[in-house]
Parts: structure tokens; C-alpha cells; sequence
């Protein structure tokens, strides 16, 4: 069905992303006129990676990107990768409104006339069709992990199909080189003309990727011309030279079919191409691809489980690996941080080796050089002790991770099968550790000062509301889901007397460690004159004189509200803090009009006023900070009419069902750059 999906949409190539049962990955399991090793990198995909096909799911619509320079706007890592022409669309494949993959096509060249409306109702229609097939496929009949092989099709040549002698005399006849090769890039057919130019028979070509049965051709140019005939769908051409100095032109035309390679001898070129030292074989394109792909993913991690992730989502698939461990040493030991595809009980086993232990991995670490092992017999010879401590695996790979020239730690590369590693494999695993160890190392610290502000944010925020007889009271509290600092939104309340009560909310001006240490000392001194019995607009004034006295440069907007049970009143005053909302019995959300003052901490004599308001039994007060109702691009007011609307469907819930609902919105978001604090407050009859 994927065929047909390509074909009635005039597309040259596609595939199908299936969701597996976790929802969170997205697995290729078919991939057609473009060859497996094209799709070596996304063969398994987390559905938070930024990608057409993952898009697609999250949104559940269709994403249409029309070029390599839209490509790279919209996509930079995958751009990195695919740096050729052609436009693609990503659609989700739903049934009854339930999403299980993403259907993929791609056109050659860069254009913008390929989804016109018939196109798009043939896509619309391939996505149900396959919808409803994956929906009746029951989920334990495909195997996600470890990431499937894709079943991978080529798309049959259209016309009648010229008699094989026929077509070999034809293609003799010319004085160049003809070379017929598949989409994987192997030689199908070779005239006796190439051949001479090759240096090699033809039977010795047949069935060979060009750049493994000829070493000289085993450049990464060379291989980047026929991924951007087979992907783009569009002639290329290189230079390459002979091992005897004669050089030859190399044009590659491609079709939905494979690619036909004319070869002829050429002039040598003004500037001469780079090599790769004698003895140093070059890395791959795919190999290059790895460390670009990965690079780029490894400067968006920031805490140790990303790097782990995108590590594994990216290295087990692209080599063929079913198992991986990151371990760094702390206090003599080897400690295992991160680990994919090894159960708990031997990650637990291994956890803590000593350094002194004669293992492959504390030699990685000591010595800073790798160890490849192709079967158990290899690691038995070279270290018994550690043979002996069996993890399920059959071939290892044990990688140190060196950090601006310190050694951190040690990654493990394991196969569940006899595997030996090639020398092109090893270079590129080991210029990986590189990368893997700088991105370590900072997310180490991330997630150090990271642990350190939520302890500090956890300590400074009330560990619990004080119960106050006639009253029901609510608080939420949401970190900022961007970066490693934390905020200083805050609120509390006071219980004055039994019958009187204070709360308060604010928000301290920056979102570091400082904002927070100044939010503590906010508390306290509020926490102070309102004890003391200060009316609203003293206590606000009281404060802000001892800030102003700290000279902080930080500045704290706050809202302060003193309720009295007895009389059914609340009177507020405010330094510069967001109006609250009050919904009263059987009427609608208000936006208290209140004058707000000057922020805490910006001069010693600002004054503040004092304002009351009945609140009847039965009425919620909403105190909340503006990252609760702020949206870029829109006018905060709109924000606070929104909670309002939200406020007055669900007034007659519980104060917690209203503070979910509340900050449900807010909570979905995932780029949220502010904290968000709530505090709900409700008189009993």
C-alpha cells in the first residue's frame, strides 16, 4: 500500500512510520525506492524529535516542506544529513481518530507545485486506507525494540523492458562507460568499456557498492553524488582519480529504478580534491552523517537523560547495536548514569565496579583508549574476571569519554550477536566519545544545579497551608519548563486570628538562585508585619522600605489581601502585581480594579493603597502570577479573560478540580518560560 501511495501520488519515494505501543517512538516499517542505508539514522525516532514525520503526529495534520532551504529553516539537524533537492510531505495516518504513524513522500527537486489538491486527497486517502490496516494489525505483531529493520521495495520500471542481449549491445556500442547501478548502489550491469576505465572485470563489479570493490572511489564526494541522485531524484557528477593518475568523469541519472553511471576519462581538475593520508582510510559519508546528526542533537541535551537518549535513539540503529551503558567513575567506582536495552538486574550488577577491577571499561577510562571485542572468547583472553560476570551480550565495544582532556567516564557499545567492529566503525565510534563527553559533562552540571534549585525552590515555597476554620484554600505551583534556573513566584497564607486570614502572591524579578534567595526574604518580612497586625497597605509599605534598604537590584511585584471571615470582607493592596479575579455566587468572574502600586524594592517611600471588597460566602478569589496568563504575541488582558472564562465554568467544583483546570493550559506547554503560582480561596457558607 505504501507503493501505490507513492505511485498515485507521483511521488519518487516513500515510507511508513508506525507509533509504537509506548507512544512515544515512531518505528520505520516500510520503506520504498530509496535504499536502507539512506534511512539508517531514523529507523527508530523519539516522537519529541524535531522531524516531518514526528510533527505530523504530534499535530495530527499534514506537514509540507518544499525545499533543502525550508529543510534547513524547519529542520536543521535533518537538513544536515539530507543537503539535497527535493520537497516532501509528512501525513498522520489516524483511524477513528487515533493516530498510529505517519505516511512519507518525497519529490524530486526543489518545488512547491507537488501537493496540489488531487494529490492531497490521494495522500488523505492512502493515510485512512493504511490507518484502518494498522488498526486492525494487533500492536504484538510488530516488534519495536530493538528498532525493526524496515522492509524496504523498489519501485518496478514502467514500459516493456528491451531484450537483455539486446540492451547489452546497445549500451557496448558507446565509447564511454556504462554502469547500471540499483537504488542500494550496487552495480547491476557493467559494460566491458567501464570495466577497462574501472580496472576491474565486470564480474568482479557485479553485485559491489562501487566504493568498496574500488578503494579509490571510497571518498566521501563520491558517495555524497549518489545520495543526491537517489534522494533528489536529480543527475549529479564527481571527478575522481585512478590509482595510476588518470582521472575520470563520473554522471550519475537516475530514475525510480536505480541510477545509470556514465564514465569517461577526464582532464585532471584546476584544484586537486583532498585525500586521506596514506594508510588512514576515509570516513564513509554515512559515518560523517552520524557524527553531524549526532552533533547537532547533542548541543539541544541538557540533562543527563537526554544525552543518553538521543545517544541511543541515534548509535544502536545506525550500528547495528542492541544495548548501551554510560557510566562515569565517582568515588573509585564505576557508576552507571544512563543505560538502553539492558535489564535493571545487570545494570545493578555492574553499578559500582571498582576502578581497580581488571575490566575493559576501568582501562577505557584509565588509559583513554577503546576496546573492541568481536565474541565472549575475545573478552574472556583478555579480561577472565570480567567474562565471568555474563551481561547477555556476545560483542562489546568499550569507549572512553575524555572532557576538554579529562577523563569522566566510560560508554559500552554491546550486540547480541558475534560482531566484529571495522576500522571505519572504530573511527567513527571514537570521534563520537568525543562529542558524547563534552555533552556529557555539562549536563552533569545541569542536572547538579538543577537538583540545587529545586531543593532551594522546594525549602522557600510553604511546605503546607495552614487549615483555616470557614475557609477552603487551593495552591499551585509550575516550575518554568526552559532552562536550569528557577523563579521567584511565591505566595502563602497567614492565619491571623480565627476568623482572620491573610494570603499572598507575588513575583520576584529574574529566575536564578538570587530571585529565589530574594523571594525567601520577601516571604519572611511580609510573613512579619502581617503577624504584627499592619494593615494591607503597611505591610506591602513595610516591605518594600527593607528592600529598598538591600538594594538588591531586583525588583518584586506582590499582592496582599487580608480576609475577614466574620464580616464577609477582603481588603487588598498591591505593588505593581496582576488585578485578582473574583467569582461570587451565581455570577460571573470579575476583574478586580485595584490601584497596583510600584513594585517592592525600587524607593524607600512609596506608599500603597488599601482596598475592600465583599466576599461572600461561597465566592473563589483567584491570586495568580503572569505566567499564568501570558501567551507571546498576545495582549495579557486576553490571557486574564481567559482564565476568567475558565474560572466561571468551573466555579462550583472543588478549589482543586478549579486549580487543575486552571493551569492545565499552562501546563501543556512545552517551550513555558515562567513559573506559574495559583492560589484559590473560598469562604464556607
Amino acid at each position: 500500500m505504501v507503493f501505490e501511495a507513492v505511485r498515485d501520488a507521483g511521488a519518487h519515494a516513500g515510507a511508513l512510520y508506525v507509533l509504537a505501543p509506548d507512544e512515544e517512538t515512531l518505528a520505520l516499517e516500510v520503506l520504498v525506492g530509496l535504499p536502507g542505508e539512506v534511512a539508517a539514522l531514523w529507523r527508530r525516532v523519539a516522537l519529541t524529535h524535531p522531524l516531518p514525520a514526528t510533527d505530523a503526529v504530534r499535530a495530527r495534520q499534514l506537514i509540507q516542506v518544499d525545499g533543502p532551504e525550508e529543510l534547513s529553516r524547519r529542520y536543521p539537524r535533518a537538513a544536515l544529513v539530507f543537503p539535497y533537492r527535493f520537497g516532501l510531505v509528512a501525513a498522520p495516518v489516524t483511524h477513528d481518530g487515533i493516530v498510529h504513524g505517519a505516511l512519507l513522500l518525497l519529490w524530486p527537486g526543489a518545488r512547491h507545485d507537488f501537493l496540489t489538491p488531487p494529490v492531497r486527497e490521494r495522500v488523505g486517502a492512502a493515510c485512512d486506507l493504511l490507518g484502518t490496516v494498522l488498526h486492525c494489525t494487533p500492536a504484538a505483531d510488530r516488534a519495536f525494540e530493538p528498532a525493526p529493520e524496515p522492509r524496504v521495495m523498489a519501485i518496478p520500471s514502467s514500459g516493456a523492458e528491451p531484450a537483455e542481449g539486446e540492451a547489452v549491445r546497445f549500451a557496448e556500442r558507446f565509447p564511454e562507460g556504462g554502469v547500471s547501478l540499483d537504488l542500494n548502489g550496487r552495480v547491476a550491469f557493467a559494460t566491458r568499456t567501464a570495466a577497462a576505465l574501472l580496472g576491474k572485470d565486470s564480474v568482479d563489479l557485479v553485485g559491489t557498492l562501487p566504493w568498496e570493490s574500488l578503494p579509490w572511489l571510497n571518498d566521501p564526494v563520491c558517495e555524497d553524488r549518489y545520495r543526491a541522485a537517489v534522494i533528489g531524484r536529480q543527475p549529479s557528477s564527481f571527478t575522481a582519480m585512478r590509482p595510476d593518475g588518470q582521472w575520470l568523469d563520473f554522471g550519475l541519472f537516475p530514475d525510480d529504478t536505480g541510477i545509470s553511471l556514465r564514465i569517461a576519462p577526464a582532464q585532471a581538475p584546476a584544484v586537486a580534491q583532498a585525500r586521506s593520508p596514506a594508510g588512514a582510510p576515509p570516513l564513509r559519508l554515512g559515518a560523517l552523517h552520524h557524527l553531524l546528526h549526532l552533533a547537532g542533537a547533542l548541543t539541544e541535551a541538557v540533562s543527563v537523560r537526554d544525552v543518553v537518549d538521543l545517544v541511543a535513539d541515534t548509535v544502536l540503529p545506525a550500528f547495528g547495536a542492541q544495548a548501551l551503558a554510560m557510566a562515569v567513575a565517582e568515588g573509585g567506582r564505576l557508576r552507571v548514569i544512563g543505560h538502553r536495552g539492558y535489564t535493571p538486574r545487570v545494570v545493578e550488577r555492574f553499578d559500582g565496579t571498582p576502578l581497580t577491577f581488571p575490566s575493559p571499561a576501568a582501562r577505557a577510562l584509565a588509559e583513554g583508549t577503546a576496546g573492541f571485542f568481536a565474541d565472549r572468547a575475545d573478552l574472556e583472553r583478555a579480561y577472565p574476571a570480567r567474562a565471568r560476570q555474563y551481561d547477555g551480550m556476545a560483542a562489546w565495544a568499550y569507549l572512553p569519554l575524555i572532557a576538554s582532556g579529562r577523563p569522566i567516564g566510560t560508554w559500552i557499545l554491546a550486540y547480541d550477536h558475534p560482531h566484529t567492529i571495522g576500522a571505519e566503525d572504530r573511527a567513527t565510534l571514537t570521534a563520537l566519545s568525543g562529542l558524547i563527553a563534552q555533552a556529557l559533562d555539562r549536563a552533569r552540571l545541569y542536572d547538579t544545579e538543577h537538583a540545587l534549585a529545586q531543593g532551594l525552590q522546594k525549602e522557600l515555597l510553604p511546605h503546607a497551608l495552614p487549615e483555616v476554620s470557614g475557609l477552603d484554600v487551593a495552591a499551585r505551583y509550575l516550575p518554568a519548563a526552559q532552562g536550569v534556573d528557577i523563579g521567584g513566584d511565591f505566595y502563602d497564607v497567614i492565619r491571623l486570628d480565627d476568623r482572620t486570614v491573610a494570603a499572598v502572591i507575588g513575583d520576584v524579578q529574574g529566575h536564578n538562585i538570587a530571585a529565589a534567595a530574594l523571594m525567601g526574604q520577601v516571604r519572611t518580612a511580609i510573613h512579619a508585619h502581617a503577624a504584627a497586625g499592619a494593615p494591607p497597605d503597611q505591610v506591602l509599605a513595610r516591605t518594600n522600605r527593607l528592600l529598598a534598604d538591600l538594594q538588591t537590584d531586583l525588583f518584586t511585584s506582590c499582592l496582599y489581601t487580608r480576609i475577614d471571615l466574620g464580616a464577609n470582607t477582603a481588603c487588598f493592596a498591591s505593588a505593581g502585581h496582576l488585578p485578582p479575579l473574583l467569582h461570587e455566587p451565581d455570577g460571573t468572574a470579575t476583574v478586580l480594579d485595584l490601584d497596583p502600586g510600584l513594585l517592592l524594592g525600587i524607593t524607600a517611600d512609596t506608599t500603597y493603597r488599601s482596598h475592600e471588597v465583599p466576599l461572600p460566602p461561597r465566592a473563589v478569589l483567584a491570586l495568580y502570577t503572569d505566567g499564568l496568563v501570558e501567551v507571546p504575541g498576545e495582549d495579557i488582558a486576553s490571557g486574564i479573560d481567559k482564565l476568567a472564562e475558565i474560572l466561571d465554568r468551573g466555579a462550583r467544583c472543588s478549589l482543586d478540580t478549579i486549580a487543575d483546570r486552571l493551569t492545565a493550559a499552562a501546563g501543556d506547554v512545552g517551550d513555558r518560560a515562567d513559573d506559574i503560582a495559583l492560589l484559590l480561596l473560598r469562604p464556607h457558607e
